[in-house]
């Protein structure tokens, strides 16, 4: 991003967000931002560079998600948990950057409500609650939007008070499934139209999307509520590409790893020119405010502890205690003896980029 970031942006129509962006990812534990300096009793002294907390800087995220999934172990319930991904035919994928928030918007709104009837018919009216994270990327970094849920596997019964189980190794047909969505997503989408897409041509994609088979993907359920959080912390903070997939980058093009799934998941290396590779990184960059981690049925945020304690208590299991903080004494990182009795703020200074272009 220092050497092509601010390029690409002088060279193409950005955001305000792909802005703020690539200026917070060049900045980021740089003496930009400034730093802070930690004395010790032991007289050792700690200078910490500050994180820029864009949330598309992966290696800010990376603190944000173990702080999430903390917070969503207090959610989890002792029943086998299935993943279950929603996905896009190209007709609806190939859409101007202005119409893509909407998009997503449509997909969340369908895919859930998708999930949620099914719960409803298919386990004696019950309420499914359920995680979503949505992705907006392939391997490749071009847009692929689609949404990962985390479901567990039943539903409560909210007159009731009792849990409704699903098969233990299966949760719903994934074919009634995608047809269910296919019909919900389009009418999503003819409801609330797509900004920057004309009548016409919105009506020529949905007919196209329409002919053809949608995809939804259920996985084998999880192992048990330690995978789930292994899973959420692999997936619920990431972004489009991590520096350990780029190899190698020069002063024209980046190299990176991939999976290629139509090739037996083969792992490859694709080099790009670094303005191609710096607009398909920023083309992920959400709006201001847009909430890609969302909660849904029972796990939504209202009346969510009331209705977790009358699960557990359906499943005759206690209510989980809240986790001691795990965070480490303010001791000496160095001899683990020495207290802290002094932090400084150090004032930050511009740094000169590398592109001077």
């Amino acid at each position: 991003m220092r050497r092509h970031g601010h390029a690409w942006l002088r060279a193409h129509a950005s955001t305000h967000q792909q802005r703020r962006a690539v200026d917070g990812i060049v900045a980021c534990r740089t003496a930009a931002l400034g730093a802070h300096r930690s004395l010790y009793s032991c007289g050792h002294e700690v200078t910490a560079y500050n994180s820029c907390r864009n949330r598309n800087c992966g290696r800010c995220l990376q603190g944000r998600s173990f702080e999430w999934v903390e917070q969503k172990q207090q959610d989890l319930i002792p029943v086998p948990y299935f993943h279950v991904v929603f996905t896009l035919p190209p007709a609806l994928v190939d859409v101007p950057l202005v119409a893509r928030p909407g998009l997503y918007e449509a997909l969340f709104r369908a895919a859930a409500q998708t999930l949620l009837q099914f719960g409803r018919d298919r386990l004696k009216g019950g309420q499914l609650g359920f995680l979503a994270v949505l992705h907006t990327w392939g391997q490749t970094l071009t847009h692929h939007p689609h949404i990962h849920f985390v479901v567990p596997g039943g539903a409560f019964d909210v007159d009731q008070k009792a849990w409704v189980p699903t098969k233990r190794r299966f949760l719903f047909p994934v074919r009634a499934m995608s047809k269910v969505f296919r019909g919900k997503m389009l009418h999503e989408l003819r409801r609330r139209g797509l900004e920057g897409v004309a009548d016409h041509e919105l009506q020529r994609r949905l007919d196209d999307a329409a002919g053809v088979k949608w995809v939804v993907y259920a996985k084998p359920p999880f192992g048990g509520p330690q995978q789930v959080l292994r899973y959420l912390a692999r997936y619920s903070h990431k972004i489009a590409i991590g520096d350990h997939r780029i190899v190698d980058v020069d002063d024209d093009t980046v190299a990176f790893r991939y999976k290629d799934y139509a090739d037996g998941n083969a792992t490859k290396v694709m080099r790009l020119d670094a303005g191609v590779f710096v607009g398909r990184f920023l083309q992920h960059v959400l709006p201001r405010h847009f909430t890609r981690l969302r909660s849904f049925g029972f796990l939504a945020n209202t009346k969510k502890q009331e209705r977790l304690t009358a699960i557990r208590a359906a499943l005759r299991v206690t209510n989980p205690t809240r986790p001691t903080s795990t965070r480490a004494p303010c001791g000496c990182p160095r001899c683990g003896v020495g207290q802290l009795i002094m932090r400084l703020k150090l004032a930050p200074f511009t740094l000169l980029p590398l592109d001077t272009s």
